[in-house]
């Protein structure tokens, strides 16, 4: 099914289903699934993590400002016995996860490797402060990656002059941004990447038709009038679809609560992941809500990697899986500047599969480009 008709099913069904909605098993209990396994289920975690501390790995719960002034919280993960100054990366996504999910799963496997890792969740979200809860900005989103490097370069086992950006599904685009204008960032990678700009305000594969860009528009106009009248923010659908008769459906959640018999395969595979045990978690927005509903309008207004060129001479790699529906995205990135920016595509794999599937993700090929760029 197209990614199109994908969205009006999960708006179609995302309110509807909450009365036959099972509880998730409670957090902290250990499991049979071993870290890095190669097929889905559960993971071995504690503590709300969906994946497990590698023996060799510290992490440790850290918090700093944005340039906004907002507090980011983050996990900064160090090689245990570590010494000297070493290469550091800031990581951060999906778009709507935190950081006990995917970008702390890839912080703890740069650390293994020999990086301190920083994985963050953005502002507004997850254990980070601000005051509207789950409301997306591109432009603090870009600055919390510059904040991370602020971090990290104050960092005493931390070489200032290497420091990249992981970032995995919606935040990649933020991440290219803040590499474009941030020269302190040496290199950057990103996972499955997402243009959440180009998502909202132009839909998958950019088929909103004009008058359908201006039906959003004019929906979260009028959304605005009602968070305003009501002294609340509403949460509905980011990415707004579309019903048979050419309205726009948005729901008040991200994904349904239970999975419907005749779901499409990208519901399924997002579902697989931030409803079950595999990837749940209680602050994440897509595993239990949905954005505020008037996020979209900061992403129409502002697009990413307008700059791109300014990445040149450093260096960026863009990892999509070979079946994945956002291959376009990173396909589309490596046009625009195709001597600076590399593209990897993984067979055998779709877009959430680059979350976790630790047999799919190229972590070799990761840590070369970043042995080689962080220079």
């Amino acid at each position: 099914m197209e990614r199109r008709k994908a969205l009006g099913l999960i708006a179609a069904t995302g309110a509807a289903t909450a009365a036959s909605f099972t509880a998730l098993p409670a957090f902290g209990s250990q499991t049979g699934r071993t870290t890095g396994a190669a097929g889905r289920g559960k993971a071995t975690a504690k503590g709300g993590y969906t994946f497990a501390l590698d023996k060799n790995v510290k992490r440790t719960s850290v918090r700093f400002k944005n340039r906004y002034g907002i507090e980011v919280a983050g996990d900064l993960y160090i090689p245990k016995n570590a010494t000297g100054k070493l290469p550091a990366l800031a990581v951060s996504g999906p778009f709507g996860a935190v950081k006990e999910q995917s970008s702390g799963l890839y912080a703890n496997e740069f650390a293994r490797r020999g990086y301190v890792a920083l994985a963050f969740d953005p502002s507004f979200t997850g254990e980070s402060g601000g005051g509207v809860r789950d409301v997306g900005s591109p432009d603090i989103y870009t600055e919390d990656f510059s904040a991370a490097v602020d971090f990290l370069g104050l960092q005493k086992i931390v070489d200032r002059e290497r420091i990249g950006l992981q970032a995995i599904c919606g935040l990649s685009g933020m991440a290219l941004t803040a590499a474009a204008a941030d020269s302190r960032i040496k290199a950057v990678a990103t996972a499955a990447m997402y243009d959440m700009s180009r998502s909202m305000s132009r839909g998958h594969e950019d088929y909103y038709t004009r008058e359908q860009r201006q039906k959003v528009v004019d929906h979260l106009s009028r959304q605005r009038w009602i968070d305003a009248e009501n002294g609340t923010y509403a949460r509905l659908s980011h990415e707004v679809p579309f019903d048979e008769n050419g309205n726009v459906a948005p729901s008040n959640r991200v994904l349904p609560k239970t999975l419907p018999a005749d779901a499409d395969p990208i519901t399924k595979i997002f579902y697989d992941y931030y409803r079950t045990e595999r990837g749940y978690h209680p602050r994440s927005i897509n595993s239990t809500t949905a954005w505020t509903g008037t996020t979209p309008m900061s992403f129409f207004a502002f697009r990413q990697m307008t700059n791109i060129d300014m990445l040149a001479p450093r260096k960026a790699l863009l990892v999509a899986g070979a079946d994945a529906h956002s291959r376009y995205y990173s396909e589309d990135v490596h046009k625009t500047a195709p001597d600076t920016v590399d593209l990897v595509i993984v067979p055998g794999a779709d877009h959430v599969d680059l979350y976790d599937r630790k047999d799919l993700i190229p972590f070799d090929t990761l840590d070369e480009f970043f042995t080689k760029n962080l220079t």
